[in-house]
C-alpha cells in the first residue's frame, strides 16, 4: 500500500462526500428539523456510512471473484457488447433527469426531504444509498483502485472504513460549526441547501451521462478500433 493510493482515495473520498446523499440530504434535514431532533439526522448519517461500507466490501470481493473467474468473458465481444448496451441505457436514462424536460411534463426537478422518526431516517438513508451509488463515479473508481492494487482484506478492510467516514466528514463539520455558531450562520447555510435542492436531479442526471459514456466509449474501442 503507497502513500500515492492513500492520497488518491482521500480525494476520491472527498469528492463523494460532496453527493447529494452525503452532504445535500444531511444539509437540507438539519436545516429543516428542529434542533432537538437532530440526533435523528446520526441516525441516518450511521444507516448511509455502513451501507456504503457493506456495499464497498460487497464489491471488493465480488470484483475480486469476476476478475479471477469471469475475467476472459467480460474481455471478450460479447462482454463489450453487454457494456455498450449498459452504457448507452445509462447515457439515454440520464435525458429523463434534465429539469427542463421534467418542467414540461409537469414533475419536480427538486428534491426535499423530509425529516421523520429513526425509521424513517433509516429508511432514507437505505434510499439514498441505493439511488446513488450506481452514479458515484469517485466511489467506484476507489473500489477500483483498492482491487486492482492487490491488497488483503486485512489492508483494504480498514480503508474502506476509512474512506466511508471521510464521505460523511464535511457534514460532521458543519453541524460542529452551526452549532458553535448558532443562528449567525443560518442565512449562509439556508443559500446552499436552496442550491443543492435546485440543482440535485440534474446531477443525478450528469452522473448517470458519464458513467454511461465512458462505459459505452469503452466498449465502443474495443469492438470497432481495436484490430482484430
Amino acid at each position: 500500500m503507497t502513500i500515492g493510493l492513500l492520497l488518491g482515495l482521500a480525494a476520491l473520498a472527498l469528492v463523494d462526500s460532496t453527493s447529494f446523499g452525503t452532504l445535500g440530504i444531511p444539509l437540507v434535514l438539519m436545516l429543516t428539523m428542529d434542533r432537538s431532533r437532530t440526533p435523528r439526522l446520526f441516525v441516518y448519517l450511521a444507516t448511509v456510512t455502513v451501507f456504503y461500507f457493506l456495499v464497498g466490501v460487497a464489491l471488493m470481493l465480488g470484483l475480486s471473484t469476476a476478475l479471477e473467474s469471469f475475467g476472459d468473458l467480460l474481455q471478450s465481444r460479447p462482454g463489450y457488447i453487454a457494456q455498450l448496451v449498459v452504457g448507452v441505457g445509462l447515457f439515454v436514462l440520464s435525458f429523463r433527469f434534465d429539469p427542463k424536460r421534467r418542467a414540461k411534463r409537469g414533475k419536480s426537478t427538486t428534491f426535499q426531504p423530509r425529516a421523520g422518526g429513526p425509521a424513517t431516517m433509516v429508511t432514507l438513508g437505505l434510499t439514498a444509498g441505493v439511488v446513488e451509488v450506481a452514479t458515484m463515479v469517485p466511489y467506484l473508481a476507489a473500489i477500483g483502485l483498492m482491487t486492482t492494487s492487490g491488497l488483503t482484506a486485512a489492508q483494504w478492510l480498514p480503508v474502506l472504513a476509512a474512506y466511508v467516514l471521510v464521505m460523511i466528514l464535511p457534514i460532521l463539520v458543519i453541524m460542529g460549526v452551526r452549532a458553535a455558531a448558532g443562528k449567525r450562520l443560518e442565512p449562509r447555510l439556508e443559500r446552499l441547501r436552496d442550491w443543492l435542492t435546485k440543482h440535485s436531479v440534474s446531477a443525478a442526471g450528469w452522473a448517470l451521462a458519464i458513467v454511461g459514456f465512458l462505459l459505452a466509449r469503452d466498449a465502443a474501442f474495443y469492438l470497432f478500433f481495436q484490430p482484430a
